[in-house]
């Protein structure tokens, strides 16, 4: 009697552990119980987070970041595109003054900074080739003349029928070989610039200008070919400036620029665009012409350029933008929104950009504010955030 009340106590005690256990269970992995209900608003919270693409950001951070908070303002960009430019030497308004031939320098006429006229002598050198060369011009002169002597007794016997005609040909022939060697030997002096005593190579100017460099050592030998001086005319530059390959799109030859200087802005035309881009650089070169008056800009010099395009501005109603408030986030163009808590990335719909600034098409409102400079940071601290959740 005893022991079949206990089988059956212990019965009813294993049949209350498993009801217990089913109760549990339920309440574990039932989709409409309270946990799972926890789990689907855990996940609604990572879709809510998704679909924000927030970055918390104190004010003390913000402040110790360095990004800039920028209002977004109206207006459209204009058809103009600010660049940098430096100051260039046309190609006939610079000079390389080389030795002619390997020697000696004996004289130096100039210095840095003087001024030289066209055909100035800036230099001279004692060269053996020089004097070779001329020697080789006073044999062939001597020749010259010999033939030429030939030739007229030649013509007045033949005239005279005292002599055969292939005799008067025969020097005739000598006299036009003669010449022909007299214009090479000239043509060889003159190209080595050499003096008319053969002593000197000349190392002339070709343009009127300045020197602008000189390595030209008195006494010095020097190689054939050595460059001994630059000179530079300050009235033959232009500028060359740098453009992204959607701006080179927008520039045409005829354009109108200016150069804003210190004090002034001179007006100016685009002369050339090159056709395609540098491989390095990846950007267009631009050429600006300049006059008289920039006469003052040194090659080197850096200046600011605006380039007028014909292509109008862009339709009214934009807004615009500093360009690097505009970051690349996702595969599409994002501008961070500056909020209580921190910045919000929306995304936007790009127009032009010029200047510095781009044109909003799509996606913001005047009066928000966004991240301007620096705005890299928070793109950076976005990505931080997103491989956190992901992990």
């Amino acid at each position: 009697m005893n022991r079949n009340m206990l089988i059956a106590v212990i019965a009813a005690g294993v049949v209350g552990v498993g009801g217990a256990g089913i109760l549990l269970g339920q309440a574990v992995f039932d989709p409409h119980g309270n946990e799972a209900t926890g789990a689907e608003a855990g996940h609604g919270e990572e879709e809510s987070h998704a679909e924000a693409e927030g970055v918390a950001m104190t004010p003390d951070q913000l402040a110790a970041s360095g990004i800039e908070i920028v209002a977004v303002k109206s207006g459209a960009v204009s058809g103009g595109i600010e660049t940098q430019g430096s100051v260039a030497a046309a190609p006939d308004g610079l000079a390389i003054l080389s030795a002619r031939s390997a020697g000696s320098i004996a004289s130096i006429a100039k210095r840095l900074g003087d001024p030289v006229a066209r055909g100035e002598v800036l230099a001279r050198i004692e060269s053996g080739v020089g004097a070779a060369l001329a020697a080789d011009l006073a044999s062939a002169r001597s020749r010259e003349q010999a033939a030429g002597s030939a030739f007229e007794r030649e013509k007045q016997l033949y005239e005279a029928k005292v002599t055969a005609r292939q005799d008067f040909e025969a020097a005739q022939q000598a006299l036009t070989s003669a010449e022909a060697e007299l214009a090479s030997a000239k043509t060889a002096v003159a190209t080595a610039g050499v003096s008319e005593d053969g002593r000197y190579v000349l190392v002339r100017s070709p343009i009127a200008g300045r020197i602008t460099a000189s390595r030209a050592t008195l006494g010095a030998f020097v190689e054939a070919n050595a460059e001994l001086f630059r000179v530079a005319d300050p009235a033959k530059v232009h500028v060359e400036t740098a453009l992204t390959a959607d701006d080179a799109a927008r520039v045409k030859p005829g354009d109108k620029a200016l150069l804003i200087l210190r004090d002034a802005a001179l007006e100016t035309t685009v002369r050339s665009v090159t056709p395609g881009l540098d491989t390095e650089s990846r950007t267009a070169t631009a050429v600006l012409n300049l006059d008289a008056r920039a006469a003052a800009l040194q090659p080197g010099q850096f200046v600011r350029v605006r380039i007028l395009t014909k292509a109008g501005p862009a339709t009214g109603g934009a807004i615009t933008v500093p360009e690097e408030a505009v970051q690349s986030y996702g595969g599409r163009d994002v501008v961070f929104i500056r909020t209580d808590e921190g910045f919000i990335a929306r995304p936007v719909t790009v127009g032009a950009r010029s200047g510095g600034h781009a044109e909003i098409r799509a996606g913001l409102e005047p009066g928000e504010q966004v991240a301007g400079r620096n705005a890299f940071l928070v793109k950076a601290e976005l990505g931080k955030s997103e491989a956190s959740h992901e992990d």
